[in-house]
């Protein structure tokens, strides 16, 4: 026994000279175990991301009204499988083929530039911003439900994923002019969030209300004509959309081969988190005052604006100013919402007020922990990119009106998309 003990106690003490904490945070590795830890960092990351698309149908299905909830299934499985393919022929190399402080990249399908020198496989990093490029079309689903054609907007995800995405992202990502004009995005409140809001504006704005949505005097109309068809099922993908947010935030790191990089991630981690929370907290509380009562489907959108407000600067922030800019992003969600139905915008899921206004506040607010950006050219970049995809969806949604046609016809929006449009019912009755 006092055999052993004294083994022990050696390899104790052997492993605490050979293995214990002895790095600072300057230290490295090599070259190629930085390659490796970056390349898991993308794949885990996008990984995540991706999860966020069974977030973004869970969420979607359950606001929309029961008889449309195939329709959003459809969608969803269509508008990733499409961007996934357009990525690929067009959308990377369109996004990071462009010259250092240019405008537009090359019509030319990606393929793998992998070496050691880049510190990470190319394939992972192409994997990461795909997914990246497939959210941006999830928001534009789920304001245009119940009333749009399905064919027509898998056409207007193409353009948007292939091109119209691509384009803008390139503008500071790919190192494009607003890179070179300082503006600064960390992980896409404005070239994921605003941009997909903006071009769910456009076709909102085209396409136009449900029947009966909104009365004469502007006001909403009683809930039971559009009610939710699952409530849980919208909480469920809230909470899937703030898990992915984690790769969509940390990721955006871009490396995982240092102490500092790794310090950073979950420095990330936490800021989103905690963002998330505020947008909770401080949506319940406005609607509380506002109306008495605490509106659970603001509160799980003020969760995500929360999210959407931090991913322009999740890294410098304390964790305390975490949750004061993620509470804003919760009450502009509110106050967004109001202002929608005013101007009769017709938005099923919220994901204007979401994606759109709470992707400006994020992006604006970022000079105040950043001391490497400025006001100007935040603003620069919220308007270059946000105007820049709403006219182009624009044009794109005022032609496909005219040629193909956009809205499904009054009998079938009473029906429902899933019997018109689909051919199966999500929810039936049977004996």
């Amino acid at each position: 026994m006092k055999k052993i003990s004294h083994y022990l106690s050696f390899a104790f003490l052997a492993l605490m000279f050979l293995g214990g904490p002895s790095f600072s945070a300057e230290s490295t590795v090599g070259a190629e175990t930085q390659y490796v830890f970056n390349t898991l960092l993308f794949l885990i990351c996008g990984f995540l991301v991706m999860f966020m698309a069974p977030g973004f149908a869970m969420l979607e299905s359950g606001m929309v009204t029961s008889k449309s909830v195939s329709t959003i299934a459809a969608k969803n499985i269509g508008l990733f499988s499409i961007a996934g393919i357009m990525f690929w022929m067009f959308g990377y190399n369109l996004a990071y083929g462009i010259p250092e402080g240019g405008y537009i990249g090359t019509l030319t399908p990606w393929s793998d530039g992998s070496s050691l020198e880049t510190g990470y496989s190319d394939g992972s990093d192409w994997f990461f911003q795909m997914v990246f490029c497939a959210t941006t079309a999830s928001i534009v689903s789920g304001t245009l439900a119940e009333r749009i054609k399905i064919w027509p907007f898998f056409i207007f995800t193409a353009i948007l994923t292939g091109i119209i995405y691509p384009i803008e992202m390139g503008w500071q990502w790919g190192g494009g002019w607003l890179s070179a004009a300082g503006f600064s995005d960390f992980a896409g409140s404005t070239l994921v969030h605003a941009a997909g809001g903006s071009a769910a504006i456009a076709g909102a704005i085209v396409l136009g209300p449900r029947l009966g949505r909104f009365t004469k005097s502007t006001a909403e109309k009683p809930m039971p004509p559009f009610a939710n068809s699952s409530i849980p099922q919208v909480t469920i993908g809230v909470f899937i959309l703030w898990f992915g947010w984690f790769g969509f935030n940390g990721g955006s790191q871009l490396a995982l081969g240092t102490v500092d990089d790794a310090t950073a991630i979950a420095k990330i981690f936490i800021n989103t988190n905690l963002a998330a929370c505020g947008g909770v907290i401080a949506n319940a509380l406005v609607t509380r005052f506002y109306s008495g009562k605490t509106d659970v489907i603001l509160m799980l959108n003020g969760a995500l604006g929360g999210l959407v407000a931090i991913t322009a600067e999740p890294l410098a922030p304390t964790p305390f100013t975490a949750i004061i800019i993620g509470a804003i992003g919760g009450v502009i969600v509110v106050v967004g919402t109001k202002l929608l139905f005013k101007l009769k915008i017709d938005d099923v899921v919220g994901a204007i007020p979401v994606h759109f206004f709470a992707g400006i506040w994020g992006t604006l607010a970022v000079p105040i922990t950043n001391t490497d950006t400025n006001f100007a050219s935040q603003l620069l970049g919220v308007i270059s990119v946000t105007g820049f995809v709403f006219v182009v969806s624009f044009i794109i949604w005022k032609i496909l009106a005219a040629t193909v046609g956009i809205r499904v016809s009054k009998e079938a929006e009473t029906k429902g998309t899933d019997i018109a449009e689909i051919g199966v019912v999500a929810y039936s009755i049977r004996d």
